[in-house]
């Protein structure tokens, strides 16, 4: 699967939730999350700005954890970031962690966060709000398939494609001065 990702920094939380409020969007993820991603000793996925990754997911919404593994590799990162993508959901997220372990990958980092997602036509709406050690300011990652609702999704939340970056998170740190504790280059 190929998705089309941007981010909007520098929100205004209450704001942001007024707003998807009064869209009477439908809220598909209120969770925490801890994201294990791994590469091969040599850094051969960061490399290509891709990963591998093992999800635990606290489905606040449902009560249930669930737990996911997820390759993405980069394709482009123009206006937007275009992420490949395969992610299966498993029944056990140490056995997972084993299986990547089992075929040589080890843990590059460890990043624990707290998500919220809306539902609009094929886009979400995430807002991320991560561990304070990790990235000290709320944003929102919109999500979708096509150039059109992207820009859409941007414009129905008061923003431009102008106010929208495609960088990774780990970029958009480095740019802010801030080093992350994890170590990735993602």
């Amino acid at each position: 699967m190929k998705e089309l990702e941007t981010k909007i920094l520098d929100i205004d939380l209450d704001e942001i939730r007024n707003k998807i409020k009064n869209l009477n969007l439908e809220n598909v993820k209120c969770e925490n999350q801890v994201n294990n991603l791994f590469d091969f000793p040599s850094k051969t996925l960061l490399a290509k700005k891709g990963y591998a990754r093992v999800r635990f997911v606290e489905d606040l919404l449902n009560n249930k954890v669930t737990y996911y593994m997820t390759t993405k590799k980069m394709i482009s990162q123009d206006k937007f970031k275009v992420m490949e993508e395969v992610e299966i959901e498993v029944s056990d997220g140490d056995e997972a962690i084993k299986l990547f372990e089992s075929l040589g990958l080890e843990l590059v980092g460890s990043v624990k966060k707290y998500r919220e997602s809306y539902k609009y036509k094929n886009s979400l709406i995430e807002i991320d709000i991560n561990d304070e050690s990790f990235c000290p300011f709320p944003y929102i990652e919109v999500e979708t398939s096509t150039e059109e609702e992207l820009k859409e999704v941007v414009e129905l939340l008061g923003y431009t494609m102008e106010d929208t970056s495609s960088k990774t998170i780990y970029d958009i740190l480095n740019d802010k001065g801030i080093t992350p504790k994890s170590p990735l280059g993602i």
